[in-house]
């Protein structure tokens, strides 16, 4: 009786290794991800909301009477943790446009030598998109 039992718990033992190892390594493949720091594609939904918040931060804490937008993405990074950090590197340029005006969808930059003005900054934002919160953890700025 011990015989017929033997080739099912046989291919049963060798099912449940197979599975285990499988596993593990689809474990070890995505913990490397989890608070690992990844290239951030800027086409994504979710990263051009993230780098849109911090350039309306950037214009609301600038003195400056004219709106900036990026004017070049250098580098987008994001880091999943409880919710997602995002590391940008941008060169943001001056517009036209004053803060006085309504309507942004049409800035071009200043390129009048005297109006022209650009920066290289860096942000870091923190999102948590299922509850709707961004947070600017880290800005900086120097003259390009």
């Amino acid at each position: 009786m011990a015989g017929p039992l033997r080739a099912p718990l046989l291919l049963l033992a060798i099912l449940a290794m197979t599975l285990a190892m499988t596993l593990a390594k689809s474990v070890a493949k995505n913990s490397n991800r989890l608070g690992g720091m990844e290239e951030a594609d800027v086409n994504d939904d979710e990263v051009q909301r993230a780098l849109d918040f911090a350039t309306g931060k950037y214009n609301e804490e600038s003195n400056d009477t004219y709106y900036s937008q990026v004017r070049q993405v250098v580098r987008a990074r994001q880091q999943a943790v409880a919710g997602t950090n995002y590391f940008f590197y941008v060169k943001m340029g001056r517009t036209t446009c004053t803060k006085s005006q309504p309507n942004l969808d049409n800035c071009p930059f200043q390129e009048q030598p005297r109006q022209k003005r650009e920066e290289l900054c860096s942000f870091e934002i923190y999102s948590v998109p299922w509850e709707d919160s961004m947070t600017l953890v880290k800005s900086s700025c120097r003259k390009a």
